[in-house]
């Protein structure tokens, strides 16, 4: 089956306008995922994603579960033009005469597409995870003050202080150098290279499987549906990588919470405190963010949007 030609431009453009959707309608459940991963055992507020979004909504507003959005909305294009670019690049490098890529050049595509996009994925969650956390430190901090003070304790302010993504950066570059807001890169490489690895081929042999013909593209439903499940087998699949991430990036703990000097330590202390299933935490967030933005990337490829506007560009450039 052949496969229709995009051109990179519009593959950018498509990818950008998908990332800005798809972030704005599922930002509160990856908000929800970021808290359920980085509770432990003995300071758990949340039960579930649902009575994380509702004490979310009672606690800080509609727009606190949208803490950390403005980050993500201004990074997510350039994340996904680095992403598209370098599997595209990868992909056409690794093609010879014309012949369909086997399955194993399929994954080294994808491979090289993950390890490129940390260059703006590392920063971008750094950055979002602080502002997505501060709700729930506050939170367990303030029931500990509460109980503190019902004890006849001196009643103290143990809030952490809200910031802006910008302020955050200038904090992190003052103190840290530029390495600070790539805390985390090793563990971001070990969850975005095998997510790549396993969503690129995964969905392009999906999708192979709906073809109406030797000239015709998969119908726009075969598409929607090969990005959903590519993308929810390869969410799940790498999880316990995505929770040590959160635990890494996340600064400030709440009280009695774990802190961890490296991957090997993280894993070791949530094995040791939490068991295996700790690793799962979150994953059917991640379910539900990562099929929706799939899905939300094939309707803006099916409506044509980055054509739209490439032509629209077109024509008043020759009309001026």
């Amino acid at each position: 089956m052949a496969e229709k030609k995009i051109s990179l431009p519009v593959k950018l453009i498509n990818g950008g306008v998908a990332g800005l959707i798809g972030v704005t309608c599922v930002f509160p459940i990856h908000l929800a995922k970021t808290r359920l991963q980085n509770q432990q055992n003995g300071s758990r507020l949340y039960t579930s994603m649902f009575d994380c979004l509702i004490k979310t909504a009672r606690s800080e507003g509609f727009f606190g579960m949208y803490r950390g959005a403005a980050v993500n909305l201004t990074l997510v294009t350039p994340e996904k033009a680095i992403k598209l670019a370098a599997n595209d690049f990868f992909r056409h490098h690794l093609t010879t005469d014309g012949q369909q890529l086997t399955l194993l050049r399929e994954m080294i595509a994808g491979c090289g597409a993950g390890t490129c996009q940390v260059i703006v994925t590392t920063p971008m969650e750094m950055l979002k995870i602080q502002l997505q956390d501060t709700g729930r430190i506050n939170a367990q901090r303030k029931l500990i003050r509460q109980a503190a003070v019902r004890g006849g304790a001196a009643e103290g302010s143990f809030e952490v202080r809200a910031r802006t993504g910008l302020q955050l950066s200038r904090d992190l570059l003052k103190s840290r150098g530029i390495a600070g807001l790539y805390k985390g890169l090793r563990a971001t490489l070990l969850r975005d290279v095998p997510f790549s690895i396993i969503y690129f081929p995964l969905f392009a042999n999906l999708n192979s499987l709906g073809g109406t013909g030797v000239q015709g593209p998969a119908p726009f439903y075969v598409s929607f549906l090969s990005g959903c499940v590519a993308g929810c087998i390869a969410a799940v699949a790498v999880n316990p990588v995505d929770v040590v991430k959160t635990r890494l990036q996340s600064l400030c703990c709440g009280a009695q919470e774990d802190t961890y000097s490296g991957a090997m330590d993280c894993i070791s202390k949530i094995l040791c405190n939490e068991g295996p299933s700790a690793f799962l935490k979150g994953a059917y967030c991640r379910v539900l963010v990562i099929a929706p933005l799939f899905g939300i990337a094939q309707v803006v490829y099916f409506l044509g949007v980055g054509e739209t506007v490439l032509s629209l560009i077109t024509e008043s450039r020759s009309g001026s």
